[in-house]
């Protein structure tokens, strides 16, 4: 009884539940599609580590291996540092802050590799390729010139973006569509719970326990 309460309930407000699970998604999907500026992302990968001749000793090899696996976290931080985002500005000629940069910079090592993955995210698809690049540039310019150690070998060269990487409107539009649907089921049952009043037969035996004997119809004098 109380799943047929439930769904009646949400029958008489279905027109609520439509609307605004309906303008949620419409919503989401404007400002996805119009208002929000799209965001491009730029990934180029580096290696830390010396290029080895193929006729060292094994054991040696698989000891530098180890190694640089371990100083790839310390490369990571080297590049979210100041003085390399300093270097890329200077670079590029870019007109922004070294915090700033650094914001648009997510590095990340790629696990338990010699890889180091750098990522760089713009409003400008471009801008995000050449920093990127750049950046690879400048970390192993900076390393090699701190640590006396040329360890960051670079490999191919980020690419220009061709997709935004966000926002995603069909999966906005998903979540919208979603959110919108339990809000607005939520609404419809608050509006329940807190009407009441009297509507029907249903509603007179609930409230007393007593089975309706009889009903009285509303009818108007014609004159």
């Amino acid at each position: 009884m109380e799943l047929m309460e439930y769904f009646n309930i949400i029958k008489k407000r279905l027109r609520l539940v439509i609307l605004v699970t309906i303008g949620a998604t419409v919503l989401s999907g404007v400002l996805s599609y119009f208002v929000i500026t799209p965001t491009y992302k730029a990934d180029i990968s580096v290696i830390i580590g010396k290029i080895e001749n193929k006729s060292a000793a094994s054991q040696d090899n698989y000891n530098d291996v180890i190694m640089y696996q371990k100083l790839v976290k310390t490369y990571s931080e080297f590049a979210k540092s100041r003085k390399v985002s300093e270097h890329v500005i200077k670079s590029l000629n870019l007109k922004i802050e070294p915090d700033e940069l650094q914001k648009m910079v997510a590095v990340e090592p790629k696990g338990d590799t010699e890889f180091l993955t750098i990522t760089v995210k713009s409003k400008n698809p471009k801008e995000a390729m050449n920093i990127a690049n750049q950046l690879a540039k400048s970390l192993k310019f900076i390393s090699n010139d701190v640590k006396k150690s040329d360890n960051v070998q670079l490999l191919d060269e980020a690419l220009e973006p061709t997709r935004a990487d966000s926002p995603n409107p069909k999966l906005n539009m998903a979540i919208a569509f979603f959110i919108g649907l339990m809000g607005s089921l939520g609404i419809a049952f608050l509006f329940e719970y807190l009407d009441n009043t009297v509507k029907s037969q249903e509603d007179i035996e609930k409230l007393t326990g007593l089975p309706v004997i009889g009903i009285i119809p509303l009818t108007q004098d014609k004159k």
